[in-house]
């Protein structure tokens, strides 16, 4: 299973790191510690190298992470998508036409019982499970859910990819650049 056929969507820490992302073959990936001056001019730098952007919404520095920031940034920047916890800004996204992910920490069995609740009731388009190094929480949340998961978090080899995508994840969100390489040539 992929996302759009590609195994490993890119986290962005840096502008080092985006410039390296344009590099290499990938058409998705995600901006994380975003500066809000610095949001539509790499989110525009991105569509000219033809690059579908998602945007954590939550770690947008200087933009509220609720309905409102979605509001602003699908007007201001247009992201491809964007990532959040919060339920009210995944539906927001859903109806300014973005791509939602809601961004689900499993810490225990309430954190999984409430991340499906609100799955069910914001109905987003993807999940991002986190820590993505428990095919477990990969599994249950996909029949959960009924919908397809991005695994993320303390992914750091490529054999944790490969479990997380044997474990049923359409892809693997990793800042760590030596497993974009190694995934970017499949």
């Amino acid at each position: 299973m992929s996302f759009n056929g590609q195994l490993v969507l890119p986290a962005i820490r840096s502008m080092k790191d985006f410039e390296k992302m344009l590099s290499m073959n990938y058409e998705y990936g995600v901006f994380l510690d975003l500066h809000i001056g610095m949001v539509k001019s790499v989110l525009d730098l991105a569509r000219q190298n033809e690059k579908n952007m998602f945007v954590h919404l939550d770690l947008i520095s200087g933009l509220s992470g609720d309905e409102h920031g979605v509001e602003f940034i699908a007007r201001y920047a247009k992201p491809y998508g964007i990532i959040s916890t919060k339920g009210s800004a995944l539906i927001k996204a859903k109806q300014k036409g973005l791509v939602a992910t809601q961004r689900a920490f499993i810490l225990d069995s309430n954190a999984l019982n409430r991340s499906v609740k609100l799955a069910q009731k914001a109905n987003p388009d993807y999940i991002e499970v986190l820590p993505g190094v428990a095919p477990k929480i990969i599994d249950l949340i996909r029949q959960g859910t009924g919908k397809p998961v991005f695994a993320g978090g303390l992914i750091d080899t490529k054999e944790e990819v490969e479990a997380a995508l044997k474990a049923g994840a359409s892809a693997v969100t990793t800042s760590n650049v030596d497993l974009w390489k190694e995934f970017s040539k499949r």
